[in-house]
């Protein structure tokens, strides 16, 4: 954990063939740190290593609270400690199924149903973790391209450094980097074949997990605490 670049709080899939089909989909395992050969998909418009490049660094996940450097004086050690007394007095949360999902020009997983005691966990994370979060820098802020929000997402981002929380809070696994339009079909379907036999109905959020950037940019998990509360 110490050589960690930033840290974040994610969902991620319990091991199992939902997980191993994601890692394969994507080409990286969060859980092993290791790269994933990706299935053969010949439908497909372009290689899935060339659809998958954006989200791959990441792992298969739903963020809760976004990617984020160690306040000074905060620790790993202290953050573990913050994260598994938290995840110690909430509850977990179940919806119906995940549907495969269109947001803007890229592909997802989102939940069905309603959506509120998962909108307020991710709110609970991201207020009681802040502390541990340092501040953004310019070229951070610069990076959210605060031009394009709303002057309510550029107040969020301000206030807990990232636009999408809170009620802009919408959770995603993400599948694919941004697609040309003729490109969303095949490749909807294609998303749909590989994971359909393996979709977790119903949708549990059981843990959180704690996830830490190397230095290569990618991001590793290192430790699931499970919601007991």
């Amino acid at each position: 954990m110490e050589k960690m670049k930033r840290f974040a709080i994610y969902y991620a899939p319990e091991p199992g063939a939902f997980t191993a089909r994601a890692a394969g989909w994507l080409g990286w395992d969060a859980d092993a740190g290791a790269a994933v050969a990706h299935p053969h998909l010949p439908a497909l418009p372009r290689p899935l290593a060339e659809i998958t490049a954006e989200p791959r660094k990441y792992g298969f996940h739903g963020t809760i609270k976004a990617p984020f450097r160690l306040a000074a004086g905060a620790t790993p050690e202290g953050l573990d400690q913050a994260l598994a007394a938290l995840a110690a007095e909430t509850a977990p949360v179940t919806l119906p199924a995940l549907a495969l999902t269109r947001i803007g020009r890229f592909l997802a997983f989102c939940p069905e149903g309603e959506p509120a005691a998962l909108m307020a966990l991710a709110a609970q994370v991201v207020q009681r973790m802040d502390s541990f979060r340092a501040p953004l820098t310019q070229a951070e802020i610069d990076r959210r391209r605060p031009e394009r929000l709303t002057q309510r997402q550029r107040d969020l981002l301000d206030q807990w450094g990232y636009p999408y929380v809170l009620e802009e809070f919408r959770f995603h696994l993400t599948l694919t980097g941004p697609l040309e339009p003729w490109e969303i079909v095949p490749v909807e379907s294609a998303a749909l074949g590989h994971f359909l036999p393996a979709l977790p109905l119903p949708f549990c959020i059981r843990d959180l997990c704690l996830f830490g950037e190397d230095e290569a940019g990618r991001f590793h998990l290192l430790h699931r605490y499970a919601l007991t509360g």
